[in-house]
């Protein structure tokens, strides 16, 4: 099964043979980008509606993603199956369950992103962009982090050393922000 994606809004499903399968429709704009799960059983479709679309191959809509402000320029599914990415115009790169939960958005790039692509092995996502830039962004570190840990990670010395903590309106308000992070340490 080969997708196409098209001006007009719809996506054409062929057989290999070259026979149209199934039209797809349901977007308000054109359709920038399809791509297969690894076992070809859902379309991902992102649109200039600022929406990917997911589908089944009988041509049901399974879901709409919506939380890009821009047009969708690239989808690619983790090797899992699991994980949808996408890529817009507006800079951003997300991270998706295939039930519509939006897990994170990555930033880094400055304009539009072009291209998205996961390793084979699911360990990187590669986004290319307007920016002449090509990031490459640890999925299995961005899937697993535990953001206040690492935060406080970051800040553990500026909240013990940095006399500026201690500048708080109260005694107790400065104790708090030099404690703010006691609780993630192990």
């Amino acid at each position: 099964m080969e997708a196409t994606a098209s001006g007009d809004g719809s996506v054409k499903l062929w057989t290999l043979d070259g026979k149209l399968f199934r039209t797809l429709v349901g977007h308000s704009a054109a359709v920038w980008r399809v791509a297969f799960n690894q076992d070809g059983k859902m379309v991902a479709s992102g649109s200039g509606d600022n929406t990917v679309k997911l589908w089944t191959l009988d041509g049901k809509l399974h879901k709409t993603l919506k939380g890009h402000t821009a047009a969708i320029w690239g989808v690619a599914f983790s090797p899992d199956g699991k994980i949808l990415a996408s890529g817009s115009v507006d800079a951003t790169v997300k991270l998706w369950k295939l039930d519509g939960t939006e897990i994170t958005t990555l930033r880094g790039h400055t304009a539009a992103i072009r291209q998205i692509a996961i390793s084979p092995d699911g360990s990187f996502i590669a986004s290319g962009g307007d920016d002449n830039t090509l990031i490459l962004w640890n999925l299995q570190r961005i899937l697993h982090l535990d953001a206040l840990n690492y935060g406080c990670k970051l800040v553990q010395d500026y909240l013990k050393t940095n006399t500026a903590v201690e500048k708080g309106e109260t005694r107790a308000e400065s104790l708090r922000d030099r404690l703010l992070c006691n609780h993630s340490q192990n």
